[in-house]
C-alpha cells in the first residue's frame, strides 16, 4: 500500500507531497509494482501517538475494569490516534494493585498494551490530587519491588514523591530494574528533586500539576526538572491543566526533545459527561472537565491525544515537527521502543495517523491494519 501526496512529518522535517509505503505491518522504503495507491493529498501523515500516562477511556477504567472493559478503553484511544498505550493505575491497596498488575500484564504480553504505569500509592498526601489519602504510603523499596514483580516484566513507570522516606532508594531500585522512576505528586524542594534525579529519576509526572509552584526563593521541583537534560517532562495539553504560557515555558526551557504529551485520561475520555469512579473516589465530569465530587480537585482528564496535537499546532502554535516529537518520538524513546515506533521511517511498524488540513483525524493505522478507515471526502 502507498499513501501518496500528503504532508509527511518526519523526525526533523516535513516532506510535502510525500508518500509512505506499507508492506505487511511495516513501513518500507519502496513499493512493489502491484501496490495499492491511496491519494491523500492535502492531508497530514504523522506517526501513531504514544501515551505513557493513561487511566482509561470509553467508559472503562484501567484500574478497575474487566479485560473486555480495558480493551474497550484501549480501542477508544486507538480511534483517536494512540496506537501505543501504557495503562496507568491509581492509588489502591497493595494487594489490589498487584492483582491489577497481573491482569494488565497479560494484555501487555499479547500486545494490546505497551506496559503498566503505577501512579500511587507512593505519593505525598500534600499533593495527592485525585488519590485516596488513606491509601497512600511511603515508597518502601520492598513494596515497590512487589509491584514490579507482579507486573511480570511489564512495569514501565512508577510515579513517586521521592522526598518521602525510602524515595531515593526506590528510585535506585527502579533504575536497576529498567523501570522509569517518575517524580510526581510531590512536595519536594529543589535540592531534594536534584538528589532524586542524580539517583536515576528520568521523568516529571504531569509537570506543574500536583507539585509546588515555581518560586523565586524556593524554586522547588519545577526548576530542577526543567533545567536537567536527563528529565523528560509530561504535559497535559487540554487547556484545563495548563495555561498556554506554562506550556511555552516548558518547551522553551526543556526543548521539544524533552517533552512528552500525555492524556492522564480517565474513564470519561471519548465517552461523555457524568459521574464516574476513579479508584475509590467519585468524579463528576461536566463540560469535559473531571473533578472530584468531594473537594473539587481536577481528577485526570477527558483528553485524547488527537486533541492534544490539534491544540498544540493551532492554539499553541508549535511547529508540527515539535508536536509530533512530543506525541510520538519522545514517549517511544522513554519506553525503549524507538527502534519500532515513534516515526515514519522505513523498518518501523506501520503505525500512523491521517489528518485533514484542520488537523482532525481521518484515518488511523496500527501495525499495517486500519483501525479507522480513511475518510477522504
Amino acid at each position: 500500500m502507498v499513501l501518496k501526496g500528503a504532508h509527511v512529518v518526519m523526525p526533523t522535517r516535513v516532506i510535502d507531497k510525500g508518500q509512505v509505503v506499507i508492506e505487511g505491518d511495516r513501513i518500507t522504503a519502496s513499493a512493489q509494482e502491484n501496490a495499492q495507491v491511496i491519494d491523500v493529498a492535502n492531508h497530514w501523515l504523522v506517526p501513531g501517538f504514544v501515551d505513557i500516562h493513561n487511566h482509561g477511556g470509553g467508559g472503562a477504567s484501567f484500574t478497575s475494569g474487566t479485560v473486555d472493559e480495558v480493551l474497550r478503553g484501549i480501542d477508544t484511544h486507538r480511534r483517536h490516534g494512540t496506537t501505543t498505550l501504557v495503562a496507568s493505575t491509581v492509588t489502591g491497596d497493595m494487594d489490589f494493585l498487584a492483582q491489577r498488575a497481573g491482569l494488565l500484564s497479560e494484555l501487555a504480553e499479547q500486545g494490546d498494551l505497551a506496559g503498566i504505569h503505577f501512579e500511587g500509592p507512593f505519593i505525598s498526601p500534600c499533593r495527592k490530587g485525585a488519590h485516596s489519602e488513606e491509601l497512600l504510603r511511603d515508597p518502601d523499596p520492598a513494596e515497590v519491588r512487589k509491584l514490579i514483580d507482579a507486573a511480570r516484566g511489564k512495569a514501565k513507570m512508577v510515579t513517586l514523591a521521592t522526598e518521602l522516606p525510602g524515595g531515593i532508594d526506590s528510585v535506585r531500585l527502579l533504575a536497576e530494574h529498567g523501570v522509569i522512576a517518575a517524580i510526581g505528586h510531590t512536595d519536594a524542594t529543589y535540592e531534594q528533586t536534584v538528589e532524586a534525579i542524580d539517583a536515576g529519576a528520568t521523568v516529571a509526572t504531569h509537570l506543574f500539576n500536583a507539585m509546588p509552584a515555581l518560586g523565586h526563593r524556593a524554586p522547588g521541583p519545577i526548576a530542577a526538572l526543567l533545567e536537567d537534560d536527563r528529565i523528560t517532562v509530561e504535559l497535559i495539553n487540554d487547556g484545563t491543566h495548563l495555561h498556554p504560557a506554562s506550556l511555552q515555558l516548558a518547551f522553551h526551557h526543556a526543548g521539544a526533545d524533552r517533552v512528552a504529551f500525555i492524556t492522564d485520561a480517565m474513564d470519561a475520555a471519548g465517552f461523555g459527561d457524568g459521574r464516574y469512579m476513579l479508584g475509590p473516589l467519585e468524579v463528576e465530569v461536566a463540560d469535559g472537565v473531571a473533578r472530584l465530587v468531594e473537594g473539587g480537585s481536577i481528577a485526570g482528564s477527558t483528553l485524547t491525544l488527537d486533541r492534544a496535537f490539534k491544540r498544540a499546532v493551532t492554539i499553541d502554535r508549535l511547529p508540527v515537527e515539535d508536536a509530533v516529537t512530543a506525541l510520538s518520538a519522545n514517549p517511544a524513546r522513554l519506553l525503549g521502543m524507538a527502534d519500532t515506533i515513534g516515526s515514519l521511517e522505513p523498518g518501523k511498524y506501520a503505525d500512523l495517523v491521517l489528518l485533514d488540513s484542520s488537523f482532525d483525524v481521518k484515518g488511523v493505522m496500527r501495525r499495517g491494519e486500519w483501525v479507522v478507515h480513511p475518510q477522504l471526502g
